[in-house]
């Protein structure tokens, strides 16, 4: 594993407890970096002594060979048995080559599960059911959703404590963003209505164009300090490493986007302990 910054380890932003928390990425728009997201936070999290598992709810299975799973490892039921046959995490989950990230891949039997879930009962609760109680070996569990909100992300935001939102910097990123949080309004008064926002990160950012920089300054006055400080650059290695089956931080540590993922596991890691600090503080 690569040696990470030490304001990244877990020592150095004391956080001391080991509870499962869910974490749905998600973001009904395609090309926002979402799966990378998922992928190398995930990496920088299991790097800080964190167990973490990811889900990986998306058809298309990016997160699944963007870890190094081959055509076998996701013939095995994966996240489709979670929902459809009742299928236990022991069951599907697989272990990836990066010590403390497992993964409960996505096989090409997903890509129906939509379809079946339509005229099942519970059909929103299907993974939370999986998952509960089932999840003590762990720290974090980030879903990968994907983009779109059907079903499938229906199950994730359901089944989650909370969203992460991937926001390339483009044009169109406010509207996207507006339309999921209605979504995301409708499913904490309907289904789950412990989902909060975890945070927002600004993705394949480009400091040469004013536009970036626009889109910026457009989302942090909008959202706050629910956006993250740290930003993920566009860079050309995060786009090489899943077409050999690593993380960026696996496959060139020391790029820019590597370094960027270390900064937003810890200030990631800073944000849990602060809100358990909050919780705890309530509890006295």
């Amino acid at each position: 594993m690569p040696d990470l910054a030490t304001e990244t380890t877990l020592a150095s932003v004391g956080y001391p407890f080991r509870k499962a928390r869910v974490i749905a990425v998600a973001n009904q728009k395609g090309g926002v970096g979402k799966t990378t997201t998922a992928i190398n936070l995930a990496t920088a999290l299991a790097a800080c002594d964190e167990r973490v598992l990811i889900i990986d709810l998306d058809p298309q299975g990016n997160a699944s060979t963007g870890l190094g799973l081959d055509r076998m490892q996701r013939t095995r039921g994966g996240s489709y048995s979670l929902l459809i046959e009742g299928a236990t995490i022991a069951d599907v989950v697989v272990e990836t080559d990066i010590p403390g990230l497992d993964i409960v891949p996505a096989s090409v039997d997903l890509v129906g599960a939509e379809l079946e879930l339509v005229n099942e009962g519970q059909r929103e609760y299907r993974l939370r059911a999986a998952l509960d109680g089932r999840l003590g070996q762990y720290d974090y569990v980030l879903i990968d959703c994907p983009p779109a909100l059907g079903l499938l992300t229906l199950n994730a935001l359901v089944a989650a404590n909370a969203v992460m939102v991937p926001v390339q910097c483009e044009f169109f990123a406010l509207e996207g963003l507006s339309h999921l949080m209605r979504t995301l309004q409708r499913i904490t008064r309907a289904f789950n209505a412990s989902l909060e926002i975890q945070g927002l990160v600004l993705t394949m950012y480009d400091r040469r164009n004013k536009l970036c920089g626009s889109v910026e300054n457009d989302v942090r006055g909008f959202f706050g300090d629910k956006v993250y400080r740290t930003v993920i650059p566009r860079n050309v290695r995060v786009s090489e490493a899943p077409s050999h089956g690593k993380p960026i931080l696996v496959y060139d540590t020391r790029c820019q986007g590597a370094q960027a993922y270390i900064k937003l596991a810890g200030e990631l890691l800073r944000r849990e302990r602060q809100r358990t600090q909050r919780l705890e503080a309530l509890r006295v």
